[in-house]
């Protein structure tokens, strides 16, 4: 059995690429066709053996609570019709885990985001989904899947990475290193957000991550960073400086659905599928 048995979801940010919608609905709450982004990433946590759902939110998040939860007017008023199957997938998932929730009161990055879910996740590995991070690999492994297996074998953190334009890596954070095979570095460097010039590569992080729980002495300890955030990039450094850090190319499609262009091409996507 897998040694990951939580995943922490970051939910407490704003979404303000895409308000108005975002006004009142959490960004994670989003759909792609007939499901929300973050039940998305719940179901690829649970495909990678995860048991318990971390999840950190916000002010006007509440909506994430009800719709992990029992709705016993829904499914009584649908009770015996054609609709009482669409509730069958996330009936599953509340019946067979456990949602825990904390709030983070003040929006101060990624890393200060996962150094608040500390409370939820103990001192064990945990796994890390951002839900607008929309990844499909339909025929074989999910990532975290897939990533599971990496630290099962090198007992370190993970981070996933793909390749980018190079023009692109301001937007993401960067990494650098040795390869060991054709899809998995041991990193010795990183960069948040580096333009183009100052890039170690382009091998850029996305929403997917295995830690371990020395990180968050380390966040504690993090300044903060490009933007004025605490970011995970930043305390992983640390980690990388002491060979404690393997970048994974993982097999699949990545949507940012944190962007309006992502989000469009992912409904698509899942549409045509």
């Amino acid at each position: 059995m897998s040694q990951i048995r939580k995943c922490l979801f970051p939910a407490a940010g704003y979404g303000t690429r895409f308000l108005p919608a975002t006004k009142a609905i959490p960004k994670e709450m989003l759909p792609v066709l007939t499901k929300p982004l973050l039940q998305y990433g719940v179901e690829e946590a649970i495909a990678s053996g995860c048991e318990t759902m971390a999840i950190v939110t916000g002010r006007g998040k509440r909506a994430i609570e009800d719709h992990f939860d029992r709705s016993y007017e829904l499914e009584n008023q649908i009770a015996g019709s054609s609709k009482e199957i669409l509730m069958d997938e996330i009936k599953d998932i509340v019946n067979n885990c456990t949602f825990s929730y904390t709030r983070q009161r003040d929006m101060k990055g990624l890393g200060h985001a996962i150094l608040t879910g500390k409370i939820l996740i103990g001192d064990e590995p945990f796994a890390v989904i951002l839900a607008d991070d929309l990844c499909d690999n339909s025929d074989n492994d999910g990532v975290l899947s897939q990533m599971v297996k990496v630290y099962d074998e090198y007992q370190c953190c993970i981070v996933a990475v793909e390749e980018i334009d190079k023009k692109d890596t301001n937007k993401y954070g960067i990494v650098a290193g040795d390869m060991i095979s054709n899809n998995i570095m041991r990193v010795d460097d990183m960069v948040e957000k580096p333009e183009p010039k100052d890039a170690p590569s382009n091998l850029a992080i996305i929403g997917r991550y295995i830690l371990t729980p020395d990180i968050f002495g380390i966040l504690k300890e993090t300044k903060p960073g490009k933007g004025g955030e605490i970011q995970i990039t930043d305390a992983l450094l640390e980690l990388a400086k002491q060979g404690k850090v393997i970048a994974y190319k993982f097999k699949g499609k990545r949507f940012d659905c944190g962007s309006v262009d992502g989000f469009v091409e992912a409904t698509n996507y899942f549409y045509d599928i």
